[in-house]
């Protein structure tokens, strides 16, 4: 069936969720370039922040660097991918203790606290934390360093300390073990999980090189990763 011009099947719109955790560059990729094609696009961009953590532990999946030939593989995927999608992404020095050794369960959480309050503050909360890991190689799971990155992301201060409060009650953790299930349960076993739902039926695309193949199924075309009527933000 072919798209109905400049909105998809029909001209409505179509509901995109991107369940995303800031531990993995592939998500920060597939982020942006979602947050671009809301411009070009007739989609309704839902993000929802989940846990990596739980989902590769549920499903028995690792982490590509675990692989050696894999990890050797990644580090030159991510550098074309960054130059290809403009993006500032690059490896962390100690990629084993940034990434894997210390995760992103405290960012997470707080990630999830200003989804749950101050859902304005969820997009630039969250590219600040890619910013800090994915191409500063800076600390995400100290409070000090999450608070420099809301900060950043425009929250006030005293904002940001109530934010910070909330990561230790249980309606922040079960929000964010609930997002991570409801993940699960589209059938993602890695991030990003992008959830298309179309004429009643959800489809799931793991990571960010099938967002052509999205756009497909939705009925949109795909004009390369920065559409002429959006410009990178980072």
């Amino acid at each position: 069936m072919a798209a109905a011009a400049g909105g998809g099947f029909g001209g409505s719109k179509k509901m995109v969720e991107i369940f995303y955790d800031v531990v993995s560059p592939y998500s920060w990729l597939g982020f942006e370039v979602l947050c671009r094609y809301r411009h070009n696009w007739s989609i309704e961009l839902r993000f929802r922040p989940a846990f990596l953590g739980g989902i590769m532990k549920e499903t028995g999946n690792q982490p590509p660097a675990m692989v050696p030939k894999r990890g050797e593989y990644m580090k030159k995927d991510i550098e074309r991918m960054a130059k290809y999608y403009q993006v500032p992404l690059q490896l962390p020095k100690d990629f084993f203790g940034s990434v894997i050794r210390k995760g992103s369960l405290s960012a997470m959480r707080f990630i999830t606290a200003v989804d749950m309050t101050q859902p304005q503050f969820l997009e630039p909360m969250s590219r600040e934390l890619w910013m800090r890991i994915w191409s500063r190689d800076e600390d995400i799971t100290q409070p000090e360093s999450i608070l420099a990155a809301a900060g950043e992301a425009g929250l006030p201060s005293a904002l940001a300390q109530k934010l910070l409060a909330m990561t230790s009650t249980p309606e922040v953790k079960n929000r964010l073990k609930a997002t991570t299930e409801e993940a699960l349960k589209y059938g993602a076993f890695g991030m990003p999980a992008v959830v298309a739902h179309v004429n009643g039926e959800s489809h799931l695309f793991f990571g960010s090189d099938r967002l052509e193949l999205l756009g497909n199924v939705i009925g949109e075309k795909w004009l390369g990763p920065v559409p002429a009527a959006s410009k990178p933000r980072m």
